[in-house]
């Protein structure tokens, strides 16, 4: 059913009002809205009736369908979401979120890194996977491999899993990392169901063309994967060249409000009128 797309933009922008600023520093780079909204109701077609986890959510795609679904503008989506992200503000925002616009059955958030081995109780817990993991330019697709390795760990055989990764023909390593990440699928038991072309568009920066594909994946076997502790030679050049993963966890300031100007970004200069003060 076609949406409403001034319905969809204001339901949309309560959620990109909420988001904590990007980091650059670990590739949180944001999708621009116009191709958040068309990702989020594709996403929410496919996993309808899905447990869903996101490992890792900066685009906040999935607060974005929960949203979507308690205004009415989407029909359809998953029966529950959980957000598994390092970056607490992300973790808080969803939360406090989830409560002011009352979709907190639907959607919950933890805080969790990748370099960590997953609880016990998550494994094989879902039915659906989302990630848009840092795309691997400069580690040969490596930070994708670990994001879809505990990904396919989450969902039971059935399950439905979300890549959302880099893809243009003209760069030599979006294609390598497209394929590195399709052979780290299949051999895990998964395969291919469906591949989006390249739609999305980021404020990037050093990078204003560079779109992203969604690859959409399906559990035929069991994955196999050891849950362990990433090992220290799957960290380097994470985040980009030169840029390891060496952060467990981005913490909150809690005296920064959210969804209001930082107060050490402005100063606020008095009104100067003629006589007496």
């Amino acid at each position: 059913m076609p949406i409403d797309l001034r319905l969809a933009l204001n339901a949309v922008s309560d959620v990109v009002a909420n988001r904590p600023l990007p980091l650059r520093e670990f590739d949180q780079i944001y999708m621009k809205v116009g191709d958040l909204i068309l990702h989020a109701e594709f996403v929410a077609r496919r996993f309808a009736g899905r447990n869903v986890v996101f490992v890792g959510d900066g685009d906040a795609i999935g607060l974005a369908i929960a949203h979507l679904m308690q205004e009415k503008v989407l029909d359809r989506g998953p029966s529950k979401i959980l957000i598994l992200d390092f970056d607490e503000r992300m973790v808080d925002s969803v939360r406090s979120f989830a409560a002011d616009y009352d979709c907190a059955d639907r959607i919950d958030a933890q805080l969790y890194n990748v370099v960590d081995e997953l609880p016990d109780k998550l494994l094989g817990a879902f039915d659906g996977f989302h990630i848009n993991p840092p795309w691997g330019q400069h580690n040969k697709g490596e930070s994708v491999a670990v994001f879809l390795e505990r990904a396919i760990q989450l969902i039971a055989l059935g399950g439905l899993g979300v890549v959302v990764i880099a893809d243009d023909p003209t760069l030599e390593w979006t294609q390598d990392v497209l394929r590195r990440s399709q052979s780290v699928a299949v051999q895990a038991g998964l395969v291919v169901d469906e591949m989006i072309p390249p739609i999305h568009s980021y404020h990037l920066d050093d990078a204003p063309e560079l779109r992203s594909c969604a690859i959409v994946f399906r559990k035929v076997t069991d994955d196999r994967l050891a849950n362990d502790p990433l090992a220290d030679a799957r960290l380097e050049n994470f985040y980009g060249r030169g840029n390891p993963l060496r952060v467990h966890y981005v913490r909150e300031h809690a005296n920064v409000a959210r969804r209001r100007a930082d107060d050490r970004t402005y100063e606020l200069e008095p009104l100067s009128r003629g006589g007496a003060a």
